[in-house]
């Protein structure tokens, strides 16, 4: 099932995908939807970003020459953008990234979270763009300079509940068009529930957080005029211009 969130005449709305239509809902979080009876033509649709979190956590992963658990941190929620906004690139501090990742929707209060509840407490995925000042990481380490910017997390185009398996999914990043940059989730090291389990051990999460699960080596460096694209095999494509 996909979720959305609409600009529409009345407002911000959530919304389920039918029959190439968007069927408004009341509580995208709730166990059963309830629709208001107000339908938006999936063509030509205003789609937001899917999520409104309190929280975006990143994950920094750790392999086997580096035996930690997952490192997370915080990436301020003001960096959020929309699908098809402009990512505002920082200029004449070095290369700008686009990173294509898994991000993970948090469904209902999420703490302590085991390896058999953790999924349980998800609603969905959908795909982050963790735009990033490359070259930040080396001067502040809290990853504050390379992390912020003007719509440096473009989240989007929906939410997807039904993902088979969220630790088997391709992710391809396209520049102008062109692949640029092939992987996917199962190249990462830590599975999307040991990442849950990591992050609510030390913080308690809330429905419409977001829990980005890293890039496994999906980044790109962009240029201004470039047009990223990010597909998310069983999601969709997330595509913004880098101004």
């Amino acid at each position: 099932m996909r979720i959305a969130r609409l600009q529409t005449p009345d407002g911000v709305r959530h919304a389920i995908h039918l029959n190439e239509e968007w069927h408004h809902i009341d509580d995208p979080f709730a166990e059963v939807p309830s629709f208001s009876g107000a339908i938006t033509p999936a063509e030509g649709a205003k789609l937001l970003a899917p999520a409104c979190p309190a929280v975006i956590v990143g994950v920094g992963h750790n392999g086997l020459d580096h035996p930690l658990p997952v490192q997370p941190w915080l990436k301020s929620v003001h960096t959020i953008a929309n699908p098809t906004d402009v990512v505002r690139a920082q200029r004449g501090i070095g290369p700008v990234h686009v990173e294509g990742e898994l991000a993970v929707v948090i469904g209902k209060s999420a703490a302590h979270l085991t390896s058999d509840n953790a999924l349980a407490h998800v609603l969905g995925y959908t795909i982050a763009n963790d735009v990033t000042n490359a070259n930040q990481g080396a001067i502040d380490e809290r990853l504050f300079q390379a992390k912020a910017g003007t719509k440096y997390t473009p989240l989007g185009p929906w939410i997807e509940t039904d993902l088979a398996d969220p630790d088997d999914v391709t992710i391809d990043v396209m520049i102008n068009g062109q692949v640029k940059a092939r992987s996917g989730t199962f190249n990462l090291p830590s599975s999307v529930v040991d990442c849950l389990v990591h992050v609510t051990k030390w913080l308690a999460l809330e429905a419409g957080d977001v829990v980005m699960t890293g890039a496994p080596g999906t980044f790109v460096e962009v240029q201004q005029g470039d047009e990223a694209a990010i597909s998310i095999a069983g999601i969709g494509t997330l595509i913004n211009s880098v101004g």
